[in-house]
């Protein structure tokens, strides 16, 4: 397949048309559909949509605002669409990606013997506040670090994927994956007639069966009692509130507050109207420095008094594990590339972004003298917050960052400007091209990885924009995984 500039004439590929205007071939069946659609049904159906994600409540929390606490997750009706063989493609470098992830986890929590290889400096576990000696030699339940993991892919070329960054402490953004089908289906069910697209509705309970598979130990399944999940929630004003609830629901799982739950002979149990009974898996969406007063932050109220006793102990299996937070770090991500053919004794099938350590002074030097062609973010930093795209800032802000550089290298990490690929998003005026990135979800368990078919395609709703943060003015899309 030729490659081809974006419609806008900016040479970033787009992944809907070529260089000449032609459709490819991912995107044959619906643009064959979009073109004989009547301009005011469109527009009707774009106005239905945003209707129907506000009356669904789907919002997202901005934290130090005064206004707008509360925001609508701008949500775009034209799909982003992968073919099959593309898609089997990436599956197969998302799988061999976490399940080094996994081995990592296991080897820096045990005999740390890519330190002792040389391969990853002991600086970046000793300095790193995600690194929990609490783990040192403690196994998960099936030996599963990472039981949910998001892995963010950018897009370059036809055959160009990279990956943008890992999150496998708590990956946020999969009811928004589940909310965005429902709706497409629901306003074009004609179109999901003449398109086949793989299914993701049967996400929740492939979690569900997925987590149950993960029970502790010490988990009793005699009189055919299955393991009881629950969702940790830090509680409404949490900014993933509503993923929490509707992740519950969709699991047919508990939904607990710390609060909820207690220690009690030796077990994890959560507060019924039947008395306590006990919890066997537990996906938390609280941060590990919150979950157990007793051993982290004393002053949480957010998590149980004990819980990290009975983990340890084999008597409940928490998920994502506590330590886990350090393979999101960005100044680790610059080694995956080693760590990956370290635990597989495989090249990457998934390349990272190329990247300077900002610790190392050569790196450093390099990176002063470019900040304005360069994207420079915080390593432990998320969410879009921290970080500057040279390009697009001001001399002022430049000045900034550089004094910021130059005060605490080791807190960052840069990379090139790419030239990421772009999707048309619905406007008034028609298609028009838009950057965008793809955070597939990946389930891990004894039982071997799951990857759902698609995942959640973020775009930057501003012309020209690189960042597609929802928390930064971005949106989402639909993620079509075409079937052969």
């Amino acid at each position: 397949m030729a490659g081809g500039a974006s419609p806008d004439g900016s040479g970033n590929f787009d992944e809907m048309t070529d260089g000449a205007g032609d459709v490819r071939p991912a995107y044959a069946a619906y643009g064959q559909w979009y073109e004989g659609q009547e301009a005011s049904y469109l527009k009707r159906k774009n106005s239905e949509a945003d209707e129907s994600f506000r009356r669904t409540g789907i919002t997202f929390n901005v934290y130090g605002e005064d206004e707008a606490e509360e925001r609508l997750i701008p949500f775009d009706m034209v799909p982003r669409i992968i073919t099959a063989g593309e898609w089997r493609r990436l599956a197969r470098g998302i799988e061999q990606r976490v399940r080094a992830l996994n081995a990592f986890l296991y080897d820096l929590y045990h005999r740390q013997e890519i330190v002792r290889s040389g391969r990853l400096p002991e600086r970046l576990l000793r300095d790193n506040a995600a690194w929990l000696p609490n783990m040192v030699g403690h196994t998960p339940p099936g030996g599963i670090y990472t039981h949910i993991v998001g892995i963010d892919l950018v897009r370059t070329g036809p055959d160009e994927w990279f990956v943008l960054e890992d999150n496998a402490r708590t990956p946020s953004g999969v009811s928004y994956m589940l909310e965005n089908r429902e709706t497409m289906m629901a306003m074009f069910p004609d179109l999901f007639s003449q398109v086949g697209v793989e299914p993701v509705s049967n996400y929740p309970r492939r979690l569900a069966r997925s987590l149950a598979a993960c029970a502790p130990p010490q988990f009793d399944a005699s009189g055919g009692r299955e393991p009881t999940v629950a969702v940790l929630t830090p509680g409404i004003y949490n900014s993933a509130y509503y993923e929490h609830a509707f992740l519950a629901d969709q699991m047919g799982a508990e939904l607990v507050e710390g609060s909820d739950l207690r220690v009690i002979d030796g077990k994890v149990q959560m507060r019924t109207t039947r008395g306590f009974e006990p919890v066997d898996v537990i996906y938390r969406r609280v941060d590990d420095e919150y979950l157990d007063p007793l051993t982290f932050h004393p002053d949480s109220v957010l998590g149980v008094p004990g819980i990290m006793d009975v983990y340890r102990a084999g008597g409940v299996t928490i998920a994502n594990a506590p330590g886990t937070g350090i393979s999101d770090d960005k100044a680790i991500y610059s080694f995956m590339p080693e760590i990956v053919e370290f635990y597989t004794g495989e090249k990457p099938l998934l390349p990272n972004v190329k990247t300077w350590r900002c610790a190392d002074s050569d790196s450093l030097a390099y990176v002063l003298d470019n900040l304005d062609e360069l994207v420079v973010k915080e390593v432990h930093g998320s969410g879009g917050y921290g970080m500057l795209i040279g390009p697009t800032a001001t001399k002022k802000e430049i000045k900034a960052f550089r004094a910021k550089l130059e005060a605490k290298p080791e807190n960052y990490i840069a990379q090139p400007t790419l030239s990421l690929s772009t999707c048309p998003i619905y406007t008034r005026a028609g298609l028009a091209p838009r950057h965008v990135d793809l955070r597939p979800y990946v389930l891990v368990s004894p039982d071997g990885v799951d990857i759902t078919p698609g995942g959640l395609s973020r775009v930057a709703l501003k012309p020209g924009s690189l960042v597609v943060n929802s928390s930064q003015g971005g949106g989402t899309k639909d993620t079509w995984v075409l079937k052969d």
